[in-house]
C-alpha cells in the first residue's frame, strides 16, 4: 500500500510540523445505532480534518469504526486529536497509522488519547505490510544493518525468521509502543504467523491483488487464533490505475466472507484521494452501499443466522518450521533472500489440492512447538503427505 514506500525497514526519517495536545470536547451522538459484533469501516487517507470530519458523516449510521490513516493529519498532533474526537462524537471507534513514532509527541499523544477516549480509542496501527516488506525488498542492494542480509549465505530459515521477529522486538519505538499497552494493527499480505511472534496484536489481511482469498484467510485466521491473537481484513486495491478497488459487489462478498470467517475488523483501503473530484476519496456511492449492505446484514442477524453461516477451520496444513516462503506462486522468494527450494513445487501441490478440497474451512499453521495444534482440528495434513486432487 501506500506506505511501504515510506518505511522500508525503518530507513526514512519522518519530518513533520506538531502543535500541542488539545482536548476537544464534541458531544456523543445520542442517536441510537445498532450494535456490530465486529468493527466495520474505513480508511481516511485525505489531508485536512474537515476531509476527515465530511467522511465521518457520510458513514457514521453504517460503520462503528474510522481509520485515520492519513499522513499529512497524523503529523500534526492538534489536527489529530481533534478529528479523532469528532469521529468518537459520531460514535466510531477510532485506529490511528503510525509509521514509525518519530515525533516527539506521539507516545504521549497514544496514552493522553487511550485516557482521554477509553475503549472508543482502538490502537496504533503501526508500521505496514512487514512480511510483505521482508519478502519484496531487494536485499542484494541493501546498505542497512538493521536487518541482516542473508541473501549470500547458506539458507538457514531458523535464522532468518529470528532476525526478522527480533528486528521489532528490540526496536525501541516498538517496544515503547508495546509498553503503552494499547493494541498494536499493521495490515500485510504474507508471513502473517511471523508478524504475531514479532509481537502485533493485529494484522489486517489484504485481500486485493486478485490474491486467492482462501489462502489468506488460511494463513491469517490460523496464526491469529493460534498465537491467541486476533485478525481482521483490509480492502487494498485490485487495480494499479483506476479504478484500484473492485466492483461494490465483489468487495461486498469478500467483507461478508471475512466476517463469516472471524475477522474482527473489516476496513476498506480508501487511497488515493478525490480522483476525479470525489469529496470522498476513492470510494464511490456504490461501495458505501456496500458497507451499508454489510453493516444492515450483520446488526439484524439472529443469533442462530449468525452461527449457521459461520466458517470455522475444521483441517490444517502443517508448514516446515521457520518456513517463510511467499506462497504467492511456485516460484516465489523464501524470507526474502533466497529462490524456492525443493520442498516449494510439493507444498504448492499439496495446498492448491486442499484448498480445492476444504476452500475457507482450511487453516494453514506451521510446525512451531510453542503453539501445539493436537486437539485443535479433527483433519489434520502435512506439508509432506502425498495427497492427490
Amino acid at each position: 500500500m501506500k506506505h511501504t514506500l515510506a518505511i522500508v525497514v525503518f530507513l526514512i526519517a519522518i519530518t513533520a510540523t506538531t502543535g500541542f495536545l488539545v482536548t476537544c470536547n464534541y458531544n456523543i451522538d445520542k442517536q441510537e445505532k445498532q450494535t456490530a459484533p465486529c468493527y466495520i469501516g474505513v480508511t481516511f487517507c485525505g489531508n485536512t480534518t474537515a476531509e476527515g470530519k465530511m467522511l465521518v458523516d457520510k458513514v457514521k449510521s453504517y460503520t462503528n469504526l474510522f481509520v485515520v490513516d492519513s499522513i499529512v493529519v497524523n503529523k500534526n498532533e492538534t489536527a489529530l486529536t481533534d478529528l479523532c474526537s469528532y469521529a468518537v462524537a459520531k460514535r466510531l471507534h477510532v485506529i490511528v497509522y503510525f509509521a514509525d513514532l518519530n515525533l516527539h509527541w506521539q507516545l504521549n499523544w497514544v496514552n493522553s488519547t487511550k485516557q482521554q477516549l477509553g475503549d472508543w480509542f482502538l490502537g496504533v496501527y503501526y508500521y505496514d505490510e512487514p512480511g510483505g516488506i521482508q519478502l519484496d525488498y531487494n536485499w542484494a542492494n541493501s546498505t542497512t544493518s538493521f536487518v541482516p542480509n542473508y541473501s549470500n549465505t547458506t539458507r538457514n530459515y531458523d535464522k532468518a525468521a529470528a532476525s526478522f521477529i527480533s528486528s521489532f522486538q528490540t526496536y525501541r519505538n516498538f517496544k515503547a509502543l508495546k509498553e503503552t499497552s494499547v493494541t498494536t494493527f499493521t495490515s500485510d499480505y504474507a508471513l502473517y504467523w511471523f508478524d504475531y511472534k514479532a509481537g502485533f496484536d493485529v494484522v489486517l489481511t489484504e485481500f486485493g491483488w486478485n490474491n486467492t482469498l482462501n489462502q489468506e484467510i488460511a494463513l491469517s485466521r490460523a496464526a491469529a487464533n493460534m498465537e491467541n491473537k486476533t485478525w481482521g481484513a483490509i480492502i487494498t486495491w485490485k487495480y494499479n490505475q483506476p479504478p484500484y478497488l473492485d466492483t461494490a459487489n465483489e468487495i461486498y462478498s469478500q467483507m461478508l466472507l471475512a466476517y463469516q470467517c472471524g475477522a474482527k475488523y473489516i476496513t476498506i483501503f480508501n487511497y488515493p484521494t478525490y480522483p476525479d473530484g470525489n469529496p470522498y476519496g476513492l470510494l464511490t456511492d456504490q461501495h458505501f452501499n456496500a458497507l451499508q449492505k454489510l453493516w444492515s446484514h450483520i446488526t439484524t442477524a439472529s443469533t442462530a443466522e449468525t452461527k449457521s453461516e459461520s466458517i470455522q477451520a475444521t483441517t490444517a496444513l502443517v508448514l516446515p518450521r521457520n518456513y517463510g516462503w511467499g506462497m504467492r506462486h511456485v516460484d516465489d522468494v523464501i524470507w526474502g533472500f533466497w529462490g524456492p527450494d525443493d520442498l516449494s513445487p510439493q507444498i504448492w501441490n499439496v495446498t492448491s489440492v486442499l484448498l480445492a478440497k476444504y476452500g475457507a474451512y482450511l487453516d494453514i499453521i506451521y510446525d512451531d512447538s510453542t503453539f501445539p495444534f493436537a486437539g485443535k482440528y479433527s483433519q489434520i495434513y502435512y506439508w509432506n503427505d502425498t495427497i492427490y486432487g
